[in-house]
């Protein structure tokens, strides 16, 4: 079942943004999304506002986390503590460059777009079909979730 909690970050939570999408969960997040933008797309979306704006409560927006920490771990730790967020299933399910779910691909369709070491050494690959970014697990899957895991998050 896919997280259902929805977040509309504004644009001094890029980091957060990103470590929200490693988690699965779907995030809008941009340069167009302050003030009035960030609160008329979390209104059609039906999304959880993520911010640093104190003034944002005088917008009278929808719902929304006053985010206190300028350390992404720290913003991390505050939207799961605050929301109830669990990790799950869908962890690494998501772009995190641009949030669309992520789509398996057969290995010979991404020949031609991997490195050629990349192409030979895995066999899993997953695919964004807004952006076209190429996913597979590699190091830097581990590192990801090493930083999970310190985070508390496995």
């Amino acid at each position: 079942m896919p997280n259902e909690t929805k977040f509309a970050a504004d644009r001094m939570l890029g980091r957060l943004a990103k470590w929200l999408r490693v988690l699965g969960y779907d995030v809008i997040y941009g340069p167009h999304l302050s003030g009035h933008g960030l609160i008329r797309a979390a209104r059609a979306e039906d999304r959880l506002i993520l911010t640093r704006d104190r003034r944002l409560r005088q917008k009278q927006p929808p719902s929304f986390l006053l985010i206190h920490s300028d350390h992404y771990r720290e913003q991390l730790r505050q939207v799961i503590r605050e929301c109830g967020l669990k990790p799950g299933p869908d962890a690494f399910t998501r772009c995190v460059a641009c949030n669309a779910a992520l789509l398996a691909r057969p290995k010979e369709s991404v020949e031609n777009l991997v490195p050629p070491y990349v192409y030979v050494t895995q066999s899993q690959f997953s695919w964004c079909p807004r952006c076209g970014r190429v996913y597979w697990p590699a190091t830097h899957l581990d590192k990801m979730k090493a930083e999970l895991e310190q985070l508390g998050l496995k």
